[in-house]
């Protein structure tokens, strides 16, 4: 949330320019930017802005930025504190017209002293009619410095006079439009080379942004503007220089359009696969943090497509130096993460990112799309290592996910917020204050001696030797600016249970149980304080993410109990997010006050992630439980996803329907962040399909689109790594494997297991069961001639159905599958 800073150098050149000169005029400010505030990510590629980066730092950066028909100025601040603010008086307010909405980050705001409008045709008219400049605040509902800037700023009587007064004001949820959302900070990024949430923009009443921001605190503080001066001086330069600031808006969006185009050259073919993938797996070794794992200091965040990007490269390259390093780099920021805060050894699931580089203090918000993709991440180092501890993680991903973040329809939610009230009381929330314990709180719920323990050693003194607890807190100041965490302990594995048991003198066994038996009776004491808040929306590209979670490692671990969720999700999503009239994805759907699913009254159509990660998900389903209908639905939504978006002079998908007169860039996102990249995501699901379907077209298709990102995929693949995963599918050309038998008979469901306990990146996994008339065989006339070898279930490993000799015994499977 505070701004994302790119990885472009300060400037140098210390001539006074006249659009800065204006800037001071305007705003009565001139602070230069200061190292820090222009550090890159890693020298390779600007972070994505997805991520969504709001740790906080000793000092906060605010951004003002303001433009000029020829250039930009940018002002940088910095403060250290959030303002008390005016306490909160929202409850005695009647709702504005957000009270009508579904979106929890919306009803948040519906009790503000401002004129709020949804995005939507009744605010543009309005700031036509009364030609009046609009104010664009974009968050989400478990944003800390969205919650910080609605309390100073939302909720003071006088700045929200002003906002209703002279702007018109539209309030919108980046996870209910990330459509919108992407133009504006697509606008922010590249006119300010930053980036965040929340947003705030000025627009002209026909949408052209003219100023942009993130967090404004709400009054001057010593050379800082406040938000209240910001407005002032935008009223006067509205009267006084309409004209410019249209003009600038106009500039800069044509700049966009063309900075921002993706498409082929005519007869250009992708880059070559194994080039992109070796440069690569280059440029993340070289941002590679060898002591804890990840790829940079800090923030430090999961970043599961390069975690699984490596798998995949090390899976053609096995007997390589590169092979190698690729899968220790994966798998020790793996470990490292398991044991550190950012996992949550109490409630299971991860924590957005860490703050540190040791994976200690996170930034407590947890979002279902990191869940989604970590389980994967962790059930693929299980199949690629054997070892149980990915497993373990995998399924506690799962846990948490089925208990906190699962709707009884079948839906699962977006996130938990970071921040609660305390335990103990206030009317402050804090962040962490859920999750964080007191020395004094572990040793009086784990008050028991231990028997044969060294020196009378409790249960706490055995507990918080291996989770790192200390009695005056394990927080590091610096990781805690506003002293939230002061006294706290985030709980970090310091020891290996060997270790903690060769301390104490116990048993390894003796020493498990009482670690989980002290985490059972933590996290019956967190029941009992106040829950942070949980965001309801269940948006259908963020379950698609999911279904794909729980069908993996529900296939990967043969648990019938996650396949039965998975199938569960996929129900959910054709119930409450397919609209069969219109043949379309919803996006979102909402829990009501009756748990019951709601839509709002627009429904919102769905974007390019929806359809791809959907369909992703299915094609995983199908893996998983072979059963053909959601094959079926695949390509259907795939077929639909190509008549609402596919670029057909330049090739790639783009985000969001481009005949929408309101989103003015017709942008395809060309990075992969904390989710990746739909057309990333794309290039494998049209590959994939073209094996289920014997649809060419597809195969050359996903070749296309890989062209569009040519330029991208051969400077800095490290930004795409989930397509470079596309490239190198297309290059080693997926194998086919078919398994001849009955979906349940135990000599079927061996030689499935066989194929689910091995990591084939580039494979497509399909059930001949004889059904001639069936989905599979009607598309791939070829299944006919594939017969089982004396009554027995049989595998047949092929090539564009050119098959090796079919096997019956698990064993020559797996070897024939590791050839």
């Amino acid at each position: 949330m505070f701004p994302l800073r790119l990885a472009w150098p300060p400037a140098k050149n210390k001539r006074v320019d006249p659009v800065r000169l204006l800037s001071i005029a305007l705003l009565g400010v001139d602070k230069p930017n200061s190292p820090e505030q222009n550090r890159g990510t890693n020298g390779l590629t600007p972070l994505p802005a997805s991520y969504k980066t709001h740790s906080q730092p000793t000092f906060r950066t605010y951004q003002y930025c303001f433009f000029s028909t020829t250039s930009r100025a940018c002002l940088n601040m910095a403060s250290g504190s959030e303002g008390a603010g005016n306490p909160p008086t929202k409850l005695q307010r009647p709702p504005n017209r957000l009270g009508l909405e579904k979106s929890s980050y919306l009803l948040q705001h519906a009790h503000n002293p401002v004129d709020w409008y949804p995005w939507g045709q009744e605010a543009f008219d309005k700031a036509k009619q009364e030609d009046k400049p609009i104010f664009l605040s974009v968050g989400y509902s478990t944003c800390h410095w969205c919650h910080v800037m609605e309390r100073e700023s939302f909720e003071d009587e006088e700045i929200g006079k002003i906002l209703s007064d002279n702007f018109v004001c539209i309030k919108v949820d980046r996870e209910e439009r990330p459509d919108v959302d992407k133009v504006y900070m697509t606008f922010v990024q590249a006119t300010s080379g930053g980036g965040g949430w929340p947003m705030s923009v000025w627009l002209t009443p026909d949408l052209r942004p003219f100023l942009g921001g993130t967090y404004f605190p709400p009054r001057d503080s010593g050379r800082r503007p406040g938000l209240k001066t910001v407005l002032a001086r935008i009223m006067e330069q509205w009267v006084d220089n309409r004209d410019g600031l249209e003009s600038s808006g106009e500039r800069v969006l044509e700049a966009l359009k063309k900075g921002t185009s993706i498409a082929t050259n005519p007869g250009e073919t992708p880059p070559p696969a194994p080039d992109v993938a070796y440069r690569c797996f280059a440029q993340l070794a070289h941002s590679y943090e060898e002591e804890y794992g990840g790829f940079r200091d800090s923030p430090k965040f999961p970043s599961p497509v390069n975690l699984m990007f490596l798998m995949s490269f090390w899976s053609v390259n096995r007997s390589s130096s590169e092979g190698a390093e690729a899968l220790q780099m994966t798998l020790h920021t793996l470990r490292m993460m398991a044991l550190g805060g950012i996992h949550d050894h109490v409630g299971q699931g991860f924590h957005r990112y860490s703050t540190d580089s040791s994976w200690h203090v996170p930034h407590f918000e947890k979002m279902l799309y990191d869940q989604a993709q970590l389980a994967v991440a962790y059930v693929t180092a299980y199949q690629v290592s054997g070892e149980q501890v990915f497993s373990d993680v995998a399924q506690d991903i799962l846990l948490y996910v089925s208990r906190d973040l699962s709707d009884k329809s079948g839906g699962f939610y977006s996130a938990e917020d970071a921040d609660s009230l305390p335990a103990l009381g206030g009317t402050e929330k804090r962040e962490g204050a859920f999750c964080v314990w007191t020395w004094l709180e572990i040793r009086e719920l784990l008050p028991a001696v231990v028997d044969g323990a060294t020196g009378g050693a409790t249960e706490a003194d055995i507990f918080m030797h291996h989770y790192g607890v200390k009695e005056q807190g394990n927080v590091d100041p610096e990781q805690d600016p506003h002293g939230e965490l002061q006294g706290q302990n985030v709980l970090i594995v310091r020891y290996s249970v060997e270790l903690t048991a060769a301390r104490f003198a116990l048993t390894v066994e003796k020493v498990s149980k009482l670690l989980a038996s002290a985490r059972a009776k933590m996290a019956e004491v967190r029941k009992s304080r106040p829950a942070p808040h949980l965001d309801t929306k269940m948006l259908a590209s963020w379950n698609g993410l999911m279904l794909s979670g729980f069908a993996r490692v529900g296939s990967v671990l043969d648990d019938k109990a996650l396949l039965e969720r998975a199938v569960h999700a996929a129900r959910f999503l054709k119930e409450h997010l397919w609209d069969a009239e219109r043949q379309i994805i919803l996006h979102s759907c909402y829990r009501g006050d009756e748990m019951e699913v709601e839509q709002g009254v627009s429904p919102i159509a769905g974007f390019l992630d929806d359809y791809a990660f959907v369909i992703c998900g299915l094609l995983d389903l199908y893996e998983a439980t072979l059963e053909t209908d959601w094959l079926r639905w695949a390509e259907e939504l795939q077929e639909r996803q190509d008549h609402l978006l596919w670029d057909a002079e330049g090739g790639g998908y783009y985000c969001s329907n481009p005949a929408d007169p309101t989103i003015l860039l017709r942008l395809k996102q060309d990075q992969d962040g904390a989710e990746p990249s739909p057309n990333s995501v794309s290039s494998l699901n049209l590959l994939r399909l073209s094996h289920y379907t014997g649809r060419k077209d597809w195969s050359q298709r996903s070749q296309q689109l890989l062209a569009a990102f040519s330029d991208r995929l051969t400077r800095v693949p490290i930004a795409l790594p989930e397509m470079v995963r596309g490239s190198m599918a297309n290059h080693y050309t997926p194998k086919q494997v078919v398994i001849c038998g009955e979906r349940d008979a135990p000599d079927t469901s061996v030689l499935l297991a066989t194929v689910n306990s091995l990591f084939l990146p580039h494979k497509v996994l399909m059930l001949a069961n004889g059904e001639t008339e069936g989905y599979l065989y009607q598309r791939l006339p070829v299944l006919s001639s594939l017969t089982r070898l004396e009554g027995r279930a049989t595998a047949y490993v092929c090539e564009d159905f050119t098959c090796a000799l079919p096997v019956a015994d698990p064993q020559e499977l797996r070897t024939l599958l590791l050839a």
